[in-house]
């Protein structure tokens, strides 16, 4: 890949410079030490991938990934000092289109060799994802009704932008709302508390990560944790499992939305969300031909439109809509099954 820096640190600016020399394949095609030159360099020469430092004199990182997403899109991982300190400003830059977060690796200490690989392996992951052709794989052919033995779960699958639409649909979410609801978003592990925190704060539900062997609640919200991927399980329990190991991602959109397939016995909402490549296009067909309902944000409202495209283009979403309208269209699946429950059973 073609890589360009921005940070305003020279030290770190080397530091990056001689590790992507040292231990990649990867080029450094030019650095900038304010968002502003950055936005400049990328309209003329942009870069397969951006290391954009947050904190910068003059245009700070979550400016420059806003304007750098509206004029010459191309990925962007913000490198931070700190993940606690800067957990707002992360999550506003990802809102606006970076595709992750990563702390700055720490050559100098004794968890260098952690630091180095975490970083090599963020940067191998973004490879695999700039370099995708979309090639969703065929869903399994499913077709039947699903059962009404459990209230609904809603499965949200984003990536790339997915904080902003996130906040924008579970926002909408009434605090009466009978389903649960999962959220897979793309996110270095480092971030998946203060991802739950900050959607906490804007939510009417509670929001908390997802823990092995907890049950789905109704009403309530989980995100994945960690970087394993997670799966409902034949007990009604999450479950986090690495395998299998050559998904880009962990956690995989896709693995989650299959084991809601095959496990979750009530009614299934699939949302796919903003986001680069295609996870989430085979899940989402399978949740389909299962019987469930399946949405994709539209072109129009994403950051970027890979992952809604993939399934799009697999013939996977029944509903393609602006993130704006979104949580309506889950809650009035989710009342539409409540009434049926109600009906079955007094029918009963």
């Amino acid at each position: 890949m073609n890589i360009s820096i921005v940070n305003d640190n020279p030290s770190i600016t080397r530091l990056l410079e001689q590790i992507i020399s040292i231990y990649s394949t990867h080029n450094v095609i030019w650095t900038a030490d304010d968002g502003s030159v950055a936005v400049e360099k990328n309209s003329t020469s942009p870069p397969d991938l951006i290391l954009m430092d947050l904190i910068m004199p003059g245009m700070n990182g979550v400016e420059a990934t806003k304007k750098i997403m509206k004029s010459s899109p191309c990925a962007i991982l913000l490198v931070t000092a700190s993940v606690e300190g800067n957990a707002g400003m992360v999550f506003s830059a990802m809102a606006s289109g970076a595709l992750d977060a990563i702390t700055t690796p720490n050559l100098s200490n004794t968890n260098t060799h952690s630091s180095l690989d975490n970083f090599l392996a963020k940067l191998s992951m973004i490879e695999k994802l700039v370099t995708a052709t979309v090639r969703p794989l065929p869903g399994r052919d499913l077709s039947c009704s699903p059962d009404i033995t459990r209230k609904p779960i809603v499965c949200i699958g984003s990536s790339t932008g997915g904080p902003g639409a996130l906040s924008i649909i579970l926002s909408g979410i009434p605090e009466d709302s009978e389903a649960t609801y999962v959220i897979v978003q793309h996110v270095d592990k480092n971030f998946i508390s203060g991802l739950a925190e900050w959607l906490d704060a804007q939510c009417k539900l509670d929001v908390s990560i997802a823990k092995s062997g907890d049950k789905p609640m109704p009403g309530k919200i989980y995100v994945a944790g960690g970087d394993k991927h997670i799966t409902v399980n034949k007990y009604n329990k999450f479950q986090y499992t690495q395998h299998p190991v050559e998904y880009a991602y962990r956690p995989s959109i896709d693995i989650f939305f299959d084991s809601v397939v095959n496990y979750w016995h009530g009614k299934v909402i699939g949302v796919l969300l903003t986001g680069m490549g295609y996870d989430g296009a085979k899940g989402l067909l399978n949740i389909k031909n299962r019987g469930g309902v399946t949405i994709a944000q539209n072109e129009e409202t994403c950051a970027v439109f890979g992952m809604p495209r993939a399934a799009i283009m697999a013939n996977a979403a029944q509903l393609v809509l602006p993130v704006q309208a979104i949580s309506a269209a889950i809650e009035d699946e989710v009342y539409t099954a409540a009434s049926i429950k109600i009906r079955t059973s007094a029918d009963g």
